[in-house]
């Protein structure tokens, strides 16, 4: 029995050094040097303790079994609250002034807890040691220890919360609090931390790029590269994630004068001949980030793509100088008197002269935009791992939120607005339809009446009692009209989708009847057709050419179709120019298509 005992504890003890060497020899802990780590034999104490001077007390007699990775996870979570300054008077939360006392407040619990929290979510993202604690009872998102903090004290502790607090306050503890630390410059932690967590992400970046045969890339570009990972957090996160390729022969194969990104692919080309000084290379690189980071390429939408990047760039390079990211270089697209507008409102401003938005330059060059679609033709497999879509809206907006939780400064209004939109999903066209349909046919209100007696009055016939009916109304006053492209590029699916989801719509807002016209190159009148026959009994007409103004003449002429009745027109955006509808009306085409015109009314994409 004392043999196995003997054996027990000697198994404890080597778990217990490894899990010290292990810290001492990682790739970011093994980088920070003068962590004073002390012992102590304790069964009543947590298994480890760190204090205000940056001193991490271990328990060598802890009660609780640990394994080598947990007491890594353990000191290096208690590491981090000195490399995060949660002694400091400058991190520690706005203390809360006590009615009836003459000294602040401060809620130590649980301001202990919100930075075991913080701790414990920054160690479960970098995937470091073994964590031996209970599963997360919320989460605590992008925010830090102040936020979770503050969040703590206004919600309260859940039962799981406070569970969860019970058991990590049995293995880690934060000592003199009560006396946080004041620094005559800056925290030594802090800096020393900083410095070995950039060392690392320079690190693993240069061997991802070597790895990836990112080799042509040269030493002011890497630079350049690194700059926004450790001093623009906005853009880090998008430059982590792209190659950079600067090879002379494929920008002369793809044309490209100064830069271009292949979104797709996670690629940005340079081309070395242009010889940008390293504040111009910021701005260049800036610019790509942000057109992959916006998705410009799924925004086109059917519009002239060379055009629609100029309109692009011209926000962008507006934002950037805004926020002075590097120096513009010469020849790219600025105009201060677009500043307050959006890419689809320069776009159809570019649109109205196309004679001088054709001579325009981009980035990439004449007549080309910076943005290539379709995938480079050398290109590379997905190297990330992932999706690309998802990863750039993920990291823009950890990129905004970082930026605005440390304060570094405005941005624009518009740059924040479309961040924040494209980390939005997308309204599904159905819904918007069900909300035009909503606004236009509310459903008929009902009212109580005497005229007709509730069938509750032969309970209690000396007493009168009112039914509820409907209010009077003209039945056909809620109708709408319908205008149907049946020309041979529209689709039998889209026709079947849209019919069916205005049959439904129409039937749930009380809608008795519907007017249908067919168009291709002349007009079918339908007639009034119940919402419940749309998809049953309609034969579509022609298949021919489109023209949908005859349509739309005839609803507006019909004598027996009324004057304030709305109008949806179905096509796939191949249609007249000059079509007019001088009417409430909307339309529901394809996704990916567009009308070749601007239209005043509301526009569903299928």
């Amino acid at each position: 029995m004392a043999r196995k005992e003997r054996k027990q504890k000697e198994e404890k003890k080597e778990d217990f050094f490894e899990g010290i060497w292990l810290f001492k020899n990682h790739s970011l802990f093994g980088r920070i040097y003068g962590i004073n780590i002390w012992f102590r034999d304790n069964r009543n104490a947590p298994a480890c303790t760190v204090n205000g001077k940056g001193e991490i007390i271990i328990n060598r007699k802890v009660k609780q079994e640990l394994s080598a990775g947990e007491w890594f996870y353990l000191i290096a979570h208690q590491y981090l609250h000195s490399a995060f300054g949660h002694f400091d008077q400058d991190k520690l939360p706005e203390r809360t002034l006590v009615i009836g006392e003459e000294k602040d407040w401060l809620d130590e619990k649980c301001w202990k807890l919100a930075c075991d929290l913080y701790n414990r979510k920054f160690l479960k993202d970098m995937r470091i040691g073994n964590c031996p604690f209970p599963e997360e009872s919320f989460d605590i998102g992008s925010m830090d220890e102040r936020g979770i903090y503050k969040y703590l004290l206004e919600n309260g502790w859940t039962e799981a919360l406070q569970e969860e607090a019970a058991t990590m306050s049995r293995l880690v503890t934060m000592e003199g609090l009560s006396h946080p630390n004041v620094y005559a410059k800056k925290n030594p932690d802090r800096e020393a931390f900083a410095k070995a967590l950039a060392e690392v992400v320079r690190d693993v970046l240069r061997n991802a790029g070597e790895e990836a045969g990112n080799s042509s890339c040269s030493e002011r570009v890497r630079l350049a590269k690194e700059w926004f990972i450790s001093h623009y957090p906005l853009l880090g996160g998008l430059a982590a994630g792209f190659q950079i390729q600067e090879d002379y022969g494929i920008c002369c194969r793809e044309e490209i004068q100064i830069a271009a990104v292949d979104i797709e692919e996670g690629m940005i080309f340079l081309n070395p001949a242009a010889r940008l000084e390293m504040e111009e290379l910021k701005f260049v690189l800036a610019h790509e980030f942000l057109h992959a980071a916006l998705l410009h390429h799924e925004r086109c939408q059917g519009r002239d793509a060379y055009l629609w990047n100029v309109a692009c760039d011209y926000i962008i390079n507006g934002w950037l100088v805004e926020l002075g990211v590097g120096c513009m270089p010469e020849g790219a697209l600025y105009d201060p008197a677009l500043k307050d507008l959006s890419a689809e409102s320069i776009y159809d401003r570019l649109v109205g002269d196309l004679r001088r938005a054709r001579k325009l330059l981009t980035l990439r060059g004449y007549g080309k935009g910076d943005v290539i679609t379709g995938g480079y033709h050398g290109g590379r497999e997905g190297k990330l791992g992932r999706n690309l879509e998802d990863f750039y809206k993920e990291a823009i907006r950890q990129g905004l939120e970082f930026h605005e939780s440390s304060r570094r400064g405005c941005l624009p209004a518009g740059l924040v607005e479309e961040i924040r939109a494209i980390g939005m999903p997308p309204i599904p066209w159905d819904v918007q339809l069900a909300q035009w349909f909503e606004d236009y046919f509310p459903l008929p209100e009902k009212y109580r009446s005497y005229a007709r007696p509730s069938r509750r009055q032969g309970s209690s016939p000396d007493i009168p009692r009112p039914r509820l009916t409907d209010l009077d109304r003209e039945e056909r006053s809620r109708t709408f009209g319908v205008v149907i492209d049946t020309s041979a590029s529209m689709s039998v699916k889209m026709l079947a989708m849209a019919l069916g989801s205005i049959a439904s719509f129409a039937t749930s807002r009380e809608v008795p009847l519907v007017r249908v016209i067919f168009c291709d190159a002349a007009a079918y009148d339908a007639g009034y057709i119940r919402p419940e026959e749309l998809t049953e009994q309609i034969e579509v007409k022609g298949r021919g050419g489109t023209r949908l103004q005859p349509g739309v003449d005839c609803l507006l002429q019909a004598k027996n179709f009324p004057k304030d009745g709305p109008i949806l027109i179905i096509t796939d955006g191949e249609v007249e120019s000059d079509l007019r509808v001088k009417r409430e009306h909307a339309f529901l085409i394809p996704k990916g298509k567009r009308l070749p015109f601007r239209s005043w009314g509301k526009v569903f994409y299928l």
